[in-house]
């Protein structure tokens, strides 16, 4: 019996220093969105889950309410901590390559690859314990998708993330805990 966990990147949403948690969808990121729920409603998903972020739900909405189900929230699958929210990073992609080359690093404040990696793979293990045989929807962030991806299969790693668009999705094939594939839905093409 295969399981399919289906990785949602979250769609665009402009960068507000301090709002890490409640800063919501662009115009373009809300376009985006519609094309997501498009896309999910040919999966016939089971389960909504997702990050408790603003731009995760928002990224789900109307894909959950097509199907007239909730989003559960999974604080497991929130972003990383690169740093302390106070800290405005002035080179942030060099500073997500560093902590990618350097597994056990962690930024003033911040969160490593291995600790995030941690929260990360405990809840995914969590949705697969509880929804063996599902299609499980999962609204995320860029940065703990790629961590998660790279425990299963390292080819996952930093210039993986740096080619992820906003949004993406990704349908990742499990038999029990073993991810056997991965597939890309997402086109670029498909945004508005």
């Amino acid at each position: 019996m295969l399981t399919y966990i289906y990785m949602i990147r979250h769609a665009d949403s402009p960068y507000i220093h301090g709002q890490e948690e409640t800063r919501g969808l662009s115009e373009k990121g809300w376009q985006d969105a519609q094309r997501v729920a498009e896309i999910l409603q040919a999966e016939q998903i089971d389960v909504f889950i997702s990050s408790a972020y603003a731009r995760a739900i928002q990224t789900m909405e109307a894909a959950a309410k097509q199907t007239n189900q909730e989003i559960k929230l999974e604080p497991g699958f929130h972003e990383r901590e690169i740093g302390a929210w106070g800290v405005a990073f002035e080179h942030f992609v060099q500073a997500v390559e560093y902590v990618f080359a350097n597994r056990e690093f962690a930024f003033s404040g911040g969160e490593s690859n291995a600790v995030a990696g941690e929260r990360g793979i405990a809840a995914l293990q969590e949705v697969l314990d509880h929804h063996r045989g599902k299609k499980v929807a999962i609204g995320i962030h860029g940065n703990i998708m790629t961590i998660i991806m790279n425990h299963y299969d390292p080819s996952y790693d930093f210039s993986f993330w740096k080619k992820s668009s906003m949004p993406d999705i990704y349908k990742l094939s499990f038999k029990e805990d073993q991810l056997i594939q991965v597939e890309r839905l997402w086109n670029d093409n498909d945004k508005q």
